[in-house]
């Protein structure tokens, strides 16, 4: 979510307890959509299914594929 952290942080060398407060300050923004991605604003849910495009088609370039991999 937008303004958590600057998206060019990598979160290299935090500590267990950064990391838990990150995912706790994402996962009360993201429950506000109610965990839906439709209801994210409509640039973070375009930046959402762009960057999901991105990630199937390197892993379908990868040889993976859905269903086989669980």
């Amino acid at each position: 979510m937008p303004g958590i952290i600057p998206e060019t942080e990598t979160c290299e060398g935090w500590m267990p307890q950064g990391l838990e407060d990150l995912w706790k300050k994402f996962n009360a923004e993201w429950e506000r959509c109610g965990f839906l991605v439709n209801r994210l604003p409509d640039d973070l849910c375009e930046r959402f299914m762009c960057i999901q495009a991105e990630v199937f088609a390197e892993a379908k370039a990868a040889g993976r594929k859905p269903g086989e991999d669980d």
